[in-house]
């Protein structure tokens, strides 16, 4: 059983979505304030979090810092801001994915089952190594290195560069990797989210971000893959 972190400060709205998670057949844990559910993320490593960023105690954004500073358990940030820039400071960080106030419980529960199969995709492909000049993406270890340095990617990162280094030259729009890397869920309106994740993914693996040797931009068309 999958157990989910709910950090909420509304009691009522916390309450709702536990019980549709505890249905779908999950654990789930519930903390009201900031500093209080980065302690409950410490004492229990769930399996995902479900993080809003307005709470008392401490911000969203700094529990989120905190948690990639450790680790890359899969984290959906819930919020009632509905500026772009939030959204996307929220993914530079490392979020997975994005639900803003109002929300429907059902497509939250949809759309933590999908970053769930993400996070675990490794158990579903077949074994297989991309070598691309100097990088090595294990598919079945989820791992991607360059000599003996390790990368510490997110799900979703690992996921968009194994599906951009697996059809090397071939461009791929933000709509098509939103639907590759969320199997079929992609949600128009968050194609502009692809470009943080690209953002946060050249800046681990590139030597020079700003100049970038294995993904490179095609302007007005997507990202496309080279093997340098």
């Amino acid at each position: 059983m999958k157990k989910i972190l709910i950090i909420e400060d509304e009691a009522e709205l916390a309450k709702v979505l536990r019980s549709y998670l505890e249905n779908a057949g999950f654990e789930v844990l519930t903390s009201y304030q900031g500093d209080t559910g980065l302690e409950t993320w410490h004492s229990s490593q769930p399996d995902l979090v479900i993080l809003d960023l307005n709470l008392p105690g401490m911000d969203g954004l700094d529990v989120a810092r905190a948690i990639r500073r450790e680790k890359d358990t899969p984290i959906i940030m819930v919020t009632a801001r509905v500026e772009e820039t939030d959204r996307l400071i929220g993914l530079e960080l490392g979020a997975d994915d994005y639900v803003t106030k109002p929300y429907s419980p059902r497509e939250v529960v949809a759309r933590v089952r999908t970053v769930l199969r993400r996070a675990g995709g490794q158990s579903e492909r077949k074994p297989e190594i991309i070598r691309a000049g100097d990088l090595e993406i294990n598919l079945e270890a989820h791992t991607v290195q360059s000599g003996s340095q390790y990368f510490d990617l997110t799900p979703t990162e690992f996921n968009l560069l194994a599906t951009l280094a697996g059809s090397p030259g071939r461009v791929y729009s933000r709509l098509q990797l939103l639907e590759e890397t969320q199997e079929g869920s992609a949600f128009e309106g968050y194609e502009r989210t692809i470009d943080a994740h690209i953002k946060n993914l050249r800046s681990k693996i590139e030597a020079d971000p700003k100049s970038p040797r294995y993904i490179l931009t095609v302007f007005g068309l997507g990202y496309k893959f080279d093997k340098g």
